[in-house]
């Protein structure tokens, strides 16, 4: 069953190996996630599962009613998968982390840090002008474009601009470690986001 599931970043750490050397991790709360719909079609199944239990005072009513079709609480965040088989699954099953296992590869998807306005130099890794005391070109964009013709300047102009928070994917993470009675897993390397963002994880 390949079908993803929801959590949160927790932070960083390291753990030890057999060979005493250090390996950066990052832990992540992994569900449990709940199935609130399946939606069948020709050749495959959309799946949508729920994760974060919510009061149904801060949700709306739509919502309130998309969950209480299926007599299901309230959850926070909902995220849909498309699979190929949905054998063994059904409306209101909980799916934990036992599906993973030790030295596999999953991807990772979140919303990168916010670094707000950036200059050209940080958020493209372009190169700074001359140092020296007769340089006016320390630290500007330079030309960014033409004159009379085309008259403008064309779209998708590496610039100055807002750095950060977007929706970033890491694939072929290996899981180093995994506590099934915590529902955490310890996965080799950086994840994208901070402390408590939300990610969403599958097998690679």
């Amino acid at each position: 069953m390949s079908i993803g599931m929801i959590g949160k970043k927790i932070g960083m750490t390291q753990l030890f190996n057999n060979s005493g050397l250090a390996i950066p991790v990052t832990l992540l709360q992994i569900g449990p996630c709940t199935i609130t719909q399946i939606k069948d079609h020709v050749n495959y199944s959309k799946v949508q599962i729920g994760y974060n239990l919510l009061n149904p005072n801060k949700s709306n009513k739509p919502m309130i009613g998309h969950f209480a079709k299926n007599n299901l609480p309230c959850f926070k965040y909902l995220k849909e998968y498309k699979i190929i088989d949905k054998k063994n699954l059904h409306v209101g099953d909980i799916i934990k982390i036992n599906n993973f296992k030790e030295d596999e590869f999953i991807d990772i998807s979140g919303i990168s840090i916010g670094k707000g306005f950036s200059g050209y130099q940080k958020r493209h890794k372009f190169s700074r002008g001359p140092m020296s005391h007769g340089s006016k070109n320390h630290r500007e964009p330079g030309s960014i474009g033409a004159g009379t013709t085309p008259g403008r300047v064309f779209p998708g102009k590496r610039m100055a601009g807002r750095m950060g928070y977007q929706n970033t994917t890491i694939k072929k993470l290996r899981i180093i470690k995994i506590d099934y009675i915590n529902n955490v897993l310890a996965i080799k390397g950086s994840v994208p986001g901070k402390k408590g963002n939300i990610i969403y994880i599958k097998k690679s």
